[in-house]
């Protein structure tokens, strides 16, 4: 069963302060007479039940600071709760307990867990969250601050489950290269499993994310050679283009005549002057082609 917040009106603490400061000083006058005077028994019973009932309402003051909630219970059963801050006076029988609705930080302790392609890895995150609903919280969950820490730990696990750690694939999202979409995905998650708390998740990101340490050094290797690769693709890629284009302008132009075999020759050249890894160094051909 969910619990819907109430929110409860107060009676301003400070007109009670005037009043029952009021009947306090009526009530030392009336001890006054009873003393001065003849007692009769049943003047002093009164009394003394006016006194009682006086000291009991001087239990139903109590002050919030801005952002605290109040959650007031009458013999166990939830009455309201009162967000307003200031001096207020309410029903002496309510037990009254405070939550703070101001915005929290949780630290996560890194995990150590395998991506989607099974490394294992270390991973972290930094949560802003908040109670938003003071009944969900108190009521619907047992201690909501562990309840949050607990289902931020599994929300994490899952979601470094569903990426890899990097990926060199155009479009596909990992927790390295994709920071921005994997919060968004963290944060989604981890309101859809504290809803129920009455807890709002403000934001949510990866404070650590590395290898673990025994496939740390394996993973290096095989982050240089992937990004190796990937960049001689690139420069393959670019050069091919390069010299279609120089052939395209020498044919438009016309500026000399190329058989298959000088073409050839010519592709194969410009081909280790823009894939090359060093400076070319020119060699001077003092024959001809075919010589």
């Amino acid at each position: 069963m969910i619990t819907r917040e109430i929110e409860r009106k107060t009676v301003s603490g400070w007109f009670m302060l005037v009043l029952l400061i009021s009947v306090g000083v009526a009530l030392g006058l009336w001890f006054r007479e009873l003393v001065t005077g003849h007692f009769v028994t049943a003047e002093v019973i009164a009394w003394a039940l006016a006194l009682g009932v006086w000291a009991t309402l001087l239990a139903g003051f109590f002050t919030l600071q801005p952002n605290m909630a109040a959650v007031l219970v009458l013999f166990g059963k939830y009455s309201g709760s009162v967000k307003t801050s200031g001096f207020h006076w309410a029903n002496p029988f309510f037990h009254k307990t405070r939550i703070s609705l101001r915005a929290r930080n949780l630290n996560n302790e890194k995990i150590k867990v395998n991506d989607s392609r099974g490394n294992p890895i270390e991973i972290a995150a930094v949560i802003v969250w908040r109670v938003v609903d003071s009944a969900q919280a108190m009521f619907d969950v047992d201690e909501f601050v562990h309840y949050v820490t607990v289902q931020s730990e599994s929300a994490l696990r899952h979601l470094a489950s569903n990426y890899p750690y990097d990926t060199t694939e155009e479009g596909q999202l990992s927790l390295r290269g994709s920071m921005d979409e994997v919060s968004a995905s963290l944060t989604k998650e981890l309101q859809e499993r504290v809803g129920k708390a009455g807890v709002r998740i403000d934001e949510a990101r990866l404070s650590h994310l590395a290898y673990a340490p025994e496939i740390a050094s394996a993973m290096l290797q095989r982050q240089q050679a992937e990004a190796i690769v990937a960049a001689r693709s690139r420069i393959v890629d670019g050069a091919v283009g390069m010299v279609e284009m120089a052939l395209a302008r020498l044919d438009q132009h016309k500026t000399i005549q190329l058989d298959g075999e000088k073409r050839a020759a010519m592709v194969s050249n410009l081909l280790v002057v823009l894939c090359g890894d060093r400076a070319a160094q020119p060699v001077v051909n003092t024959g001809t082609l075919y010589q």
